[in-house]
């Protein structure tokens, strides 16, 4: 079946690895059958500040509260045009594709900038009633599938369970918990290249095959098992459950065994 595939990704140098596995995601889901978006932050320059800029019509001209502020140029149709037309790809996609290289243990500021400035308060938080009730696992992209494809300078060992680095998928919690899970979509297991700045050409050819599979099984494979919030594990909508898991802390508690 046709799906609408965004792919949204961060690499400014045209010859970069980023931008080869991002070639080879629009080839591999066009040939699929798929219809592919995309947003080439650094083609599109965009705006990575959030600051006032953002809100041409002010609820309050006299302090900026960006949350007040987002909140107020959501309801009345006031964003920026450039807002507008991420949201509205968000909305139509079937899937999302985040792809950019790790840069100080996270993503390109243009990247965050991205979400900071299209999650707007009523879109992504602060949904429907305003407060915290739709949220982890409920909101706007509910329905939806995500997967990051981010690529390290660091080889594999320094991303292992020991490594000096730590887990990718705890770096990126964030990211995916926060930024993906928080507004409902389902989230697959992080895929990376390691020791990208080292890569053979050999070696990107085979990178293209593994990840040509991983989009082959983009709407089939099993999401990280994120716990939502609305569904029983967390009675006050913050803390989890004493019973489940008590030997968990920090961000492993919140993936279900």
């Amino acid at each position: 079946m046709k799906k609408k595939i965004l792919i949204v990704f961060a690499h400014p140098e045209q010859t970069s690895l980023t931008r080869t596995m991002v070639n080879t995601s629009i080839e591999v889901l066009e040939k699929m059958g798929h219809e592919v978006i995309t947003s080439d932050l650094y083609a599109m320059k965009w705006k990575a500040v959030y600051d006032e800029e953002d809100f041409p019509v002010r609820a309050n001209s006299e302090r900026l509260s960006l949350i007040h502020e987002s909140g107020n140029a959501y309801a009345t149709q006031n964003q920026t045009s450039d807002v507008v037309k991420e949201q509205e790809k968000l909305l139509s996609a079937d899937a999302v594709i985040l792809q950019f290289p790790l840069w100080w243990y996270s993503m390109p500021a243009i990247l965050k900038g991205w979400i900071e400035r299209v999650y707007a308060f009523g879109f992504a938080y602060g949904y429907k009633n305003g407060t915290n009730e739709f949220r982890f696992g409920e909101g706007i992209l509910s329905g939806k599938r995500a997967i990051v494809s981010v690529y390290t300078g660091g080889p594999e060992s320094d991303f292992s369970p020991r490594g000096i680095n730590g887990p990718i998928e705890q770096l990126l919690f964030p990211l995916t918990h926060g930024a993906l899970f928080y507004p409902g979509m389902e989230v697959l297991p992080t895929h990376v290249i390691h020791s990208a700045a080292f890569i053979t050409p050999e070696e990107v050819e085979k990178a293209k095959l593994i990840w040509s599979s991983r989009l082959h099984n983009l709407f089939t494979d099993t999401p990280i098992p994120f716990r939502s919030q609305n569904g029983g594990d967390y009675p006050d909508r913050h803390v989890l459950r004493d019973d489940i898991d008590p030997e968990k802390t920090g961000i492993n508690a919140h993936i279900a065994s």
